[in-house]
């Protein structure tokens, strides 16, 4: 590309990024996120992507937001490396399924079912969505680091909210609560919706990925009265923290 084309969707140029980025889904997370940097600047807002870009240790790192599901995560992705990062951070939050898994903890993905569509446009269904192992070390060791309650394993990615929250009135019921069950007894953490599709777009682009998210609830637990039925945090700040401090813990070893 050349260095002064703006990114279609991102609205962003080569050298307006950081190679660390965070990629939260909601455009008023950047905000926040970039609260965390030294020196935060502004890049570009257009759609549902808006860009920061600042610095830590000294070295550049930007927060994009990327909306909701897979497909508008990976046009930020794309452009993203287009314009020079190869190292990301999704984080964002996610319902519990595993029922160890509680209120307002934190889980890093290690890997994620592909029970999305954006994947399939990279990978045959057979390929792994696994996240890199360097960065999702780096967010465990955060989490510990920060004294979370946080968990390391696979989520879930699907493409619909209420084909999961409600399942019972769609018309592949059957087939939905059949997989639920099976996520379940698998030991999946959470469920969420753009993990997948970024490690596999990470893959096909040679790049780093992994993610990080807050525990909003867990349907599972409710079901088994260990949570009240009206448990709730919205908060990413557990999520925002551990995502900081894990590239701060790259960019020390990387240097």
């Amino acid at each position: 590309m050349k260095d002064n084309e703006l990114q279609y969707h991102i609205a962003v140029r080569k050298g307006e990024v950081g190679r660390y980025v965070i990629l939260p889904g909601a455009p008023e997370r950047t905000d926040e996120i970039a609260s965390y940097f030294d020196d935060p600047v502004l890049v570009a807002q257009n759609r549902e992507y808006k860009t920061y870009t600042g610095t830590l240790e000294g070295v550049p790192v930007s927060v994009t937001s990327t909306g909701i599901g897979g497909p508008s995560a990976v046009i930020a992705m794309e452009e993203l490396v287009k314009c020079g990062a190869d190292t990301f951070i999704r984080v964002g939050t996610c319902g519990g399924i595993n029922t160890k898994v509680g209120c307002d903890d934190v889980v890093v993905a290690s890997a994620a079912v592909r029970a999305e569509g954006t994947s399939r446009e990279y990978a045959p269904i057979d390929y792994p969505a696994a996240a890199d192992f360097d960065v999702t070390r780096a967010l465990a060791d955060a989490a510990k680091a920060l004294g979370y309650n946080y968990h390391v394993g696979v989520v879930q990615n699907k493409d619909s909210f209420y084909g999961q929250h409600s399942p019972d009135s769609m018309p592949v019921a059957d087939m939905l609560n059949y997989k639920w069950e099976a996520w379940k007894r698998l030991g999946v953490l959470a469920s969420e919706m753009e993990s997948a599709a970024l490690f596999c777009c990470a893959a096909a682009r040679g790049v780093r990925c992994s993610t990080v998210l807050h525990v909003v609830w867990n349907q599972e637990r409710r079901k088994l009265g260990l949570e009240p039925q009206d448990s709730f945090s919205g908060s990413t700040e557990k999520a925002i923290k551990t995502a900081v401090e894990a590239i701060r813990a790259l960019i020390k070893a990387e240097k």
